[in-house]
């Protein structure tokens, strides 16, 4: 059976097979946490209860070596999951010896290179779990919002947005490039079914290594008609707020895992906050306030916040470090005086770290030119003030794609909306109302030196019965990022592909 249904068999014999997470011995015992894919559970192997040869070959086991036991299950709160087995009988598959990924700090190139046994880490199996969780509860949301799903080409003639950082490949003689966005077919489907989404990989070539870049990531992308910006943005409100109450329903001990401070989630259940772009510029430069303080009040405040708490966390690892050095403690102890020490010690890295981007980001903030788009650093700053998913939306058209809609009361806007996520996370949607203006379109796509033939069908679409209508773009991994709470999107994803990287 597997891990997670052991409850149902509570002071009964179970049988369950899985792999080595944790070992250790003591006095004719071996404690092995056995994982299994749905979970971890402490099982006791006594040499009483079983062969001694068998005791000698379980004791040697090495991390990720496999087998199948059978025992007792009896409940106890203090351990993971609420029980543990007690060993009657058991079958060694494989002994593992000299797994790679030891219980120690490795470094991020060293587990990325090892990433198909990275994998295993029970970090990892939480984040796959909450991304499993996310993808069902999108699915679900549109599907009973009665949208159809459609699939986009992957393969395309010509890029969506005018970027030239798309990957090409020879298509019979022809180069066609991998596609960063279904959206504009989005738009031809939509006409036909009303309300779609689509939901698949895209593609940039970007030559970008920030935590925020992949480049291969699996976009969502619903598409509406008879829907202006207002709209779209309820329904994005409305479809995060039912993701993120999916995840907190069904991963709390996932969420545990990551040590993922539910406080930020359970806020996004209120109404997310609105700005126009000339508003959040405001904020940003600070000058308007918030809640009674600037973006210069709010990061001088936090800087002293870090500043006190690398100091209480510095104090506390020398007290534990200490008691280490005097010696005489039971292994079980140094274990967990070693792990918080090494916890603590990745938080003040983390602090340092904070401690060196804030000013600058504060800085940029204060200088930022009316007209551009918003950078990683401005986005950050900006939701800091805020403890909700902000919404940006009527962007200067020159920053924004081309199929962007013109404000119709002041067409130096478009209709854009950004969907920035809360702690630093930045841009996860982007989207807006659609053109429906033929010669405005033209207008944009000779602006952005795209190819006119190449996009007649597109242009068809407003040709022949053209409506009103919106959509937006949801990258999977930027959510999966910021609900986990990561502080690299490389994580979000089971095989990352980004700049440098294409194996494993």
């Amino acid at each position: 059976m597997r891990i997670e249904d052991l409850a149902k068999k509570n002071g009964q014999t179970a049988q369950i097979q899985g792999w080595v997470a944790n070992k250790r011995e003591s006095k004719g015992l071996v404690f092995l946490n056995l994982r299994d894919g749905s979970g971890i559970v402490q099982c006791i192997v006594s040499a009483d209860n079983i062969d001694e040869k068998l005791f000698q070959e379980i004791a040697s086991l090495g991390l990720e070596s496999s087998l199948e036991i059978a025992g007792k299950v009896v409940q106890d709160e203090r351990q993971i999951g609420g029980y543990e087995i007690h060993v009657d009988e058991a079958k060694i598959i494989q002994n593992v010896s000299e797994y790679p990924i030891a219980n120690k700090e490795h470094g991020a190139e060293f587990l990325m290179d090892k990433r198909h046994l990275w994998l295993r880490s029970r970090r990892q199996w939480a984040i796959m779990r909450v991304r499993n969780t996310i993808i069902f509860s999108i699915h679900n949301f549109f599907q009973k919002e009665g949208f159809v799903q459609m699939d986009a080409p992957i393969l395309t003639a010509n890029a969506c947005e005018g970027t030239t950082d798309l990957f090409t490949v020879d298509y019979f003689e022809n180069e066609a490039y991998l596609s960063q966005s279904g959206q504009l077919y989005g738009e031809a489907m939509a006409m036909a079914l009303g309300k779609i989404y689509t939901f698949g990989p895209t593609f940039r070539s970007e030559k970008s290594k920030t935590r925020r870049h992949l480049a291969e990531f699996w976009m969502i992308e619903p598409e509406m008609i008879f829907c202006d910006i207002f709209q779209n943005m309820d329904v994005i409100e409305k479809f995060i707020q039912h993701v993120v109450a999916e995840v907190l329903a069904k991963n709390e001990k996932e969420l545990n895992v990551l040590d993922r401070d539910l406080e930020p989630l359970r806020s996004v259940e209120k109404s997310f906050t609105r700005l126009s772009y000339d508003q959040a510029v405001q904020i940003l430069k600070g000058q308007e306030k918030v809640n009674g303080q600037s973006t210069l009040d709010l990061i001088q405040k936090e800087l002293q916040e870090l500043k006190e708490e690398k100091e209480k966390l510095e104090m506390d690892n020398e007290e534990r470090q200490h008691i280490i050095t005097k010696g005489g403690i039971k292994k079980g102890k140094l274990a967990f005086l070693q792990s918080t020490i090494d916890k603590q010690k990745q938080r003040i890295k983390q602090i340092e770290e904070d401690q060196r981007n804030l000013p600058q980001w504060l800085e940029s903030a204060k200088n930022f030119a009316y007209g551009n788009d918003f950078g990683g650093s401005d986005e950050t700053v900006l939701t800091k003030m805020f403890d909700v998913p902000v919404m940006v939306y009527d962007w200067p058209h020159e920053i924004k794609a081309f199929y962007m809609k013109r404000n119709p009361d002041n067409p130096k806007f478009a209709r854009g909306v950004d969907l920035l996520a809360p702690e630093g996370y930045g841009e996860i949607v982007g989207g807006g109302e659609r053109e429906t203006d033929v010669e405005w379109l033209k207008e944009k796509i000779i602006e952005h030196k795209l190819p006119m033939e190449e996009f007649e069908w597109y242009l068809d679409l407003r040709r022949y019965g053209t409506v009103p209508h919106s959509g937006f773009g949801l990258g999977l991994e930027r959510l999966v990022s910021w609900i986990c709470k990561l502080h690299h999107v490389r994580e979000a994803i089971p095989f990352p592909r980004m700049y440098g990287r294409i194996e494993p």
